[in-house]
């Protein structure tokens, strides 16, 4: 996404018309302002969490969680941004509504491009004036110049997992829910602690919940709680992991394994902010942040019926998508040589180092276990190794068949390569550009501008 100068405001245009965003982008360029464009409210939120934002211009009615759900999340999240709201002559009261809730002004279409202008002016000089330090999108936090170092077991030499950092850095500092995507093994629960390290709950409990290994029977107990008697065995009061995690950060792994009846209960804890222990009558309100992460295709899920469609909207308030390391091994020699810091460390044993030859190994391997084989391998080597140098006969990689298939983008046109590397992003992405563009570590610009070099999807 293109940056705008620091003293050129930037307003969020949010409307599912593309006529609509046409013309107020040109009205704005105009008018000496810098638009960002979102086509529904839950892209609007991943621009958020991405850009500093001035100002919302927003519709009401739209596909999804639509305007109204959009200011409910910017009034808990991002309180300081001022939101105009758009609304057909027909729905003024749902914009009435909007102001009670929080937006600051409503425009009636059609509406008056220079009016619109004049209100957009009028409520940033009014923030100015009541708020002169300069907009962060850190919510109710003052910015601080350098961002929190992540963990270096993550990585960020490549530049999509610089990208990734970057966004995971800027999130952090808000409270919003976050979904994490990513392959097994890639990394989401220290992406989470980082998270609940760098929000403004860092004091409070973070709290694993890993939902794929727990019995769908036992989850419910474990997450909400029980009280004595409820059920055989229940022989106390136990309180669940929701309500350890108060105050602080729940980090719920592998959502995609919630049973349906599951998904109904934790849909009423994101929407109300309460639970109710098994066998009790009485609400109990918890505060808390969520992050999920799954490695399974939730948009698909929610297409076949198996996962409910207004809890997938709650969850991807933020969305953030870790690369797998086939695609960032410049990552390697840094994420190996930190690994080999901590393990030898556990192991109370000297230094052990890769030897040239071991490193290349590693550069050629393709990495389906991700970070987690990484570890593996070089926990292993640590044990077959003689002395402190570590060869790759010691680090007992499983190589493909010799009849398995060429591994994609080994042509030597540096073009075919490219396009099938973007072809893989986009797939890996769901087809969603803006998340290929993440993985790939380009701008948005940049990688429409490619699909459309290399007539990717006209097939």
């Amino acid at each position: 996404m293109m940056s705008t100068k620091p003293d050129i405001p930037t307003i969020l245009v949010v409307d599912d018309d593309e006529s609509i965003l046409e013309v107020l982008e040109a009205r704005l360029l105009s008018a000496g302002l810098s638009p960002l464009l979102a086509d529904r409210a839950e892209t609007a939120l991943e621009m958020l969490a991405d850009e500093p934002v001035d100002l919302i211009v927003s519709d009401v009615k739209m596909p999804g969680m639509g305007g109204r759900g959009l200011l409910k999340e910017v009034m808990e999240h991002w309180p300081h941004i001022p939101i105009i709201m758009l609304t057909a002559h027909g729905t003024i009261p749902d914009a009435v509504g909007s102001i009670q809730n929080g937006a600051a002004d409503y425009l009636t279409k059609p509406f008056d491009g220079k009016e619109l202008v004049r209100r957009i002016r009028a409520r940033l000089e009014a923030r100015a004036a009541s708020a002169p330090k300069p907009v962060q999108n850190s919510p109710q936090r003052s910015a601080s110049p350098a961002a929190p170092t992540p963990h270096g077991l993550l990585g960020g030499q490549a530049p999509a997992m610089a990208r990734f950092l970057e966004r995971l850095d800027r999130v952090a500092k808000s409270t919003a829910t976050v979904l994490l995507f990513g392959e097994s093994g890639t990394g989401k629960e220290l992406a989470a602690r980082i998270l609940h390290e760098g929000s403004p709950r860092s004091n409070g409990p973070f709290v694993v919940v890993d939902c794929g290994s727990t019995q769908p029977t036992l989850l419910e107990s474990e997450l909400f709680g029980h009280v004595k008697g409820s059920f055989t065995h229940a022989v106390k009061d136990k309180k669940g992991l929701i309500e350890e995690a108060d105050g602080g950060t729940l980090f719920l792994d592998e959502i995609g394994n919630v049973s349906p009846d599951m998904q109904a209960r934790l849909l009423r804890f994101l929407q109300e902010g309460t639970i109710r222990r098994v066998g009790d009558n009485r609400e109990r309100s918890v505060t808390c942040r969520v992050v999920a992460a799954t490695n399974a295709d939730l948009p698909k899920m929610v297409a076949d019926g198996t996962f409910r469609e207004d809890l997938y909207y709650r969850l991807k308030v933020v969305t953030l998508t870790i690369p797998p390391l086939r695609e960032r091994r410049e990552d390697l020699p840094a994420l190996a040589e930190g690994l080999l810091d901590r393990l030898c460390a556990g192991q109370g044993r000297p230094r052990a180092d890769l030897s040239a030859e071991a490193m290349r190994l590693l550069e050629s391997h393709t990495w389906p276990g991700n970070v987690r084989e990484l570890e593996n391998a070089l926990e292993a080597a640590l044990v077959f190794c003689d002395g402190e140098l570590i060869e790759p006969a010691d680090l007992q990689l499983e190589t493909p068949p010799a009849n398995a298939p060429a591994a994609a983008g080994t042509s030597l046109s540096l073009e075919d390569n490219e396009r099938e590397t973007i072809v893989r992003a986009l797939e890996a992405a769901g087809g969603v550009k803006k998340d290929a563009a993440d993985r790939l570590g380009i701008s948005r610009r940049a990688i429409h501008y490619k699909i459309k070099k290399y007539g990717i999807g006209e097939e």
